[in-house]
């Protein structure tokens, strides 16, 4: 909570269930970014629906009664599993990955949100799609989840009643219309490794260009502080899940523009929180 009241959300980033008990060492408020993509990455084959559904499980079962949001997954670019058998692209980064790989492929879609509806009654899940770009994507993807509960129910088997659906703001385009995107969806994370890569047009991968990657740029705050006003006119909430959220120096930046959530690695959360602890919002900032 800040000097005059604010109540801030610092949860944590994790890439795999080894990562649990760091997240509870640290006191995180809960997982703000599970990277699910692990799950294939070190698997031969595609990740079997009940396989997906223990791991999910087991974290919210972990991390009960607070918050984990899983991101679905993000393969693509520099994360590559030969099984998918991806084609060799020019550029990657802009090419056939995350959301688009899903939407592409909505059998294997399909399977991961089985088992992350599954998993909701053992916890309280979010779930995250990134790479969002357009209205038409979100609607694709609200029909599927539509009827992934439909079968799941036509199974008798159980979920949640209330899962949160939330869009990562990781693309110029998605934060320019998230006035549209907001009205469908209950939270924002803005990704802001890759809104600083897409918004600069520069590699991320690329150390050459690194100098020209200004993750301060007033560009890249601009964007966010769209996508926070334009959350906040229709009721959605708005985080930060890049590196960026562990950056003190933007903290107050941060708060000002509206975020309501930091989510970081493990080992920021208590630096974070005492950055967020030591500001006035109150105050107008010099």
């Amino acid at each position: 909570m800040t000097l005059d009241g604010t109540t801030i959300q610092i949860f944590a980033n994790i890439g795999s269930v080894d990562n649990i008990g760091a997240v509870l060492l640290n006191d995180a408020g809960g997982i703000g970014l599970f990277r699910s993509e692990f799950l294939y990455l070190e698997n031969n084959d595609y990740p079997t629906e009940e396989e997906q559904f223990k791991v999910y499980k087991r974290v919210l079962e972990s991390m009960a009664p607070k918050k984990v949001i899983i991101r679905t997954l993000d393969i693509g670019a520099d994360k590559q599993a030969d099984y998918f058998h991806l084609e060799k692209e020019e550029n990657p980064a802009l090419g056939l990955r995350a959301i688009r790989l899903c939407l592409d492929r909505p059998e294997i879609f399909r399977v991961q949100l089985r088992a992350l509806y599954r998993a909701s009654v053992y916890g309280k899940l979010g779930i995250m799609f990134p790479m969002i770009t357009s209205v038409s994507e979100m609607e694709e993807i609200l029909a599927l989840c539509n009827q992934v509960k439909q079968e799941l129910t036509a199974d008798g088997i159980a979920y949640a009643d209330h899962v949160e659906l939330g869009i990562m703001i990781e693309t110029p385009a998605a934060a320019i219309i998230s006035d549209q995107l907001a009205p469908m969806v209950d939270f924002f994370s803005v990704g802001t490794n890759d809104l600083t890569q897409y918004t600069l047009a520069c590699d991320r991968q690329n150390a050459k260009l690194e100098r020209y990657c200004d993750t301060h740029h007033e560009a890249i705050l601009r964007l966010i502080e769209m996508a926070a006003q334009n959350a906040h006119a229709h009721g959605t909430w708005i985080g930060i899940c890049g590196e960026l959220a562990a950056d003190t120096s933007l903290t107050e930046t941060f708060l000002r523009l509206g975020i309501d959530e930091l989510s970081v690695s493990p080992p920021f959360v208590l630096r974070v929180r005492d950055a967020v602890r030591k500001i006035d919002l109150s105050k107008v900032s010099s």
